[in-house]
């Protein structure tokens, strides 16, 4: 059954209603254009009101729906002849990373992503999108491989945070996420990232070195996820909501912060509710953003990389003389 959110039900309801009155009017062979042309003007009405007005809380909602498209959804429409790279060559594979080398618009590129599951055995099977170190070291691997042949670096970003187990931090979970940070700053080549849905923690940050930082509209990215954030400043994990108000973690939110440089829209109500058309808008915005970035010169690329990041956190203060 399709998840449905508290906010949403009057729009499922009156969509319902309207799906009722065209079954009716065609069982009975009647004319009810009309009454129908109402219901869905208001249907329309009411999900620009509710779907424009989005709490942060119930945009985190949206980022996490189990029918959102994920990586390997977009990664099978827009990358032609994807070969997926399994392995980090020092212990194993990881499912929660998906990556490989294939071809955008006909230029080779290497891409690299979190990948959560579709239903409960294969979200196991993935440990929910949240990787082990040798899933960062695998997207390392990728990354460097991708330098050596020249092929541009595409990054899909979806989740809650990195798995934080006692085997995890054992085989070296802070190491691994450190390192990727700091050789995707150097990587000589194009590295464009894209939030499509959760966007937590230190696992994200792990592939979200990127000369451009591409959110999908209800996408989120944060320093933690709301329920952390609420368990360490209020030492209550109910109160994510709260949190998520003040963890600034929206696409418009971090847009006005410099931290991400565009917003990809979505299909009004989430990409789940249209996929085609999510894909079709993302692969748009990749398009758009890979011309621009294949035109630098490399030295170009890694300065302005460089100036990027550093600008991040910088508050100009005027001293009491209003300089």
């Amino acid at each position: 059954m399709p998840t449905v959110f508290d906010f949403e039900r009057p729009v499922i309801e009156l969509e319902s209603k309207i799906a009722e009155l065209k079954s009716f009017a065609n069982e009975k062979g009647l004319s009810l254009e009309t009454e129908i042309g109402t219901l869905e003007q208001r249907a329309s009405e009411l999900k620009q009101f509710i779907y424009g007005n989005l709490t942060p809380w119930q945009k985190v909602l949206i980022a996490r729906h189990p029918e959102r498209p994920g990586s390997l959804e977009y990664i099978e429409v827009m990358i032609t002849d994807f070969e997926e790279l399994c392995g980090d060559r020092l212990y194993g594979d990881d499912a929660a990373i998906v990556g490989g080398i294939g071809r955008f618009e006909g230029r080779p590129v290497t891409v690299v992503g979190h990948r959560k599951g579709r239903d409960t055995k294969e979200n196991l099977a993935r440990n929910f999108g949240m990787a082990h170190p040798e899933g960062y070291r695998k997207a390392l691997r990728l990354m460097k491989q991708a330098e050596k042949f020249d092929r541009p670096l595409i990054c899909f970003i979806d989740t809650p945070g990195a798995h934080c187990g006692l085997g995890a931090e054992q085989r070296g979970q802070a190491e691994a996420i450190a390192k990727n940070i700091m050789v995707m700053s150097a990587l000589k080549i194009p590295i464009i990232v894209l939030v499509i849905g959760e966007g937590g923690s230190g696992g994200a940050l792990a592939l979200s070195v990127g000369d451009r930082i591409l959110m999908q509209e209800h996408s989120v990215f944060s320093v933690s996820s709301p329920e952390a954030c609420a368990s360490i400043i209020w030492k209550d994990s109910a109160r994510a909501r709260d949190a998520a108000e003040v963890l600034k973690l929206t696409a418009h939110d971090l847009l006005g912060l410099k931290i991400a440089d565009d917003i990809i829209s979505e299909p009004l109500g989430g990409a789940h509710r249209d996929k085609e058309e999510a894909t079709t808008l993302l692969i748009s915005a990749v398009s758009r953003t890979m011309a621009e970035l294949t035109a630098m010169g490399r030295d170009q690329l890694l300065d302005a990389r460089y100036q990027k990041f550093r600008k991040i956190g910088v508050h100009l203060v005027s001293d009491s003389s209003g300089a």
